[in-house]
């Protein structure tokens, strides 16, 4: 039986380890919230030292962290525990070239890396899950088991991209076409909504939109069933959060001089959701009233 650890059980690594044990693969856990382990119903590790000390040599270690200082903290506390030879993954949603720079001093201590973008959400578990591998040709065989059974099926959904960092990439760029595809979705339903004198329901709409149109797809599918459970979202506030990977494809797509309007629109848009304050805009009424003596509302 082949063994994993897993560190970082939340929406997805939980899952993740779930559809692993379910193919038949020996997972061991660990989460910073004991419970996390026992809610999956892994075999639990008290610790990193303890989740090392279940696994055989070689050993495979797959983090499913939030990107930043908690990937890399846990990613020098393995360094020191695991022995030349054995496998470190970061699927969480890393910055590529903070990916490549690791791979370069794990190299040094005889560990080996890859970097594996992941795509699927909370449905990974049943439909699994979209695969990007950054790593040498070697380390992309050795994990292929794994992203059989994580993925949809074993001979697809996951893709070995390239080289170390490559993975992570692929995943910032899918991010960043995904926040482009919302958006256009999110204003042409405004719009729909906003044409009173039609009263079209949205649901009913995009119910249809999901057969036989152009615009047809999964992100389609989750609007239509949201709308039909919540036609107003009168439960959802208007903010929406960025996690990063759309910041981070504008800034590469500045560097290499590629124009992505869209997909910076988007991130824009969510910028404004987030801003509560609204200080452009205030200026913007102050100069119509300064300049047209237009006037100004107050605040409620």
């Amino acid at each position: 039986m082949q063994e994993i650890g897993m560190v970082g059980l939340g929406r997805m690594g939980g899952a993740m380890a779930r559809r692993l044990q379910r193919k038949g693969f020996q997972v061991v856990g660990f989460d910073q919230n004991p419970q996390a382990a026992r809610a999956a119903e892994l075999v639990a590790a008290d610790t990193l030292e303890h989740l090392v000390s279940l696994l055989s040599p070689p050993r495979l270690v797959w983090l499913m962290l939030p990107a930043g200082e908690a990937t890399e903290k846990t990613l020098e506390a393995l360094a020191i525990l695991l022995a030349p030879g054995d496998l470190l993954v970061d699927g969480g949603n890393a910055y590529y070239k903070d990916s490549q720079r690791r791979a370069a001093w794990l190299a040094e201590r005889g560990l080996l890396f890859a970097d594996v973008g992941v795509s699927g959400g909370v449905w990974g578990l049943e439909e699994g899950y979209g695969l990007m591998v950054g790593g040498p040709a070697e380390v992309a065989s050795r994990l292929r088991p794994f992203l059989e059974a994580l993925a949809p099926s074993p001979d697809s959904g996951w893709v070995h991209v390239g080289p170390v960092g490559a993975g992570h990439f692929a995943k910032m760029v899918h991010n960043g076409i995904e926040y482009g595809m919302m958006q256009a979705l999110a204003e042409g339903l405004h719009l729909l909504q906003k044409k009173r004198e039609f009263q079209i329901d949205l649901a009913a709409l995009t119910q249809a939109w999901r057969h036989g149109t152009v615009i047809r797809s999964w992100l389609l599918d989750l609007v239509a069933q949201g709308l039909a459970e919540d036609p107003e979202l009168k439960e959802i506030a208007p903010v929406v959060a960025d996690s990063g990977e759309g910041r981070w494809t504008v800034q590469e797509a500045v560097e290499l001089g590629v124009g992505v309007p869209v997909i910076a629109q988007a991130l824009f848009s969510r910028f404004e959701s987030q801003d509560k304050e609204g200080y452009d805009r205030r200026l913007l009424a102050l100069m119509r009233r300064m300049f047209g003596g237009h006037a100004v509302e107050r605040p409620a």
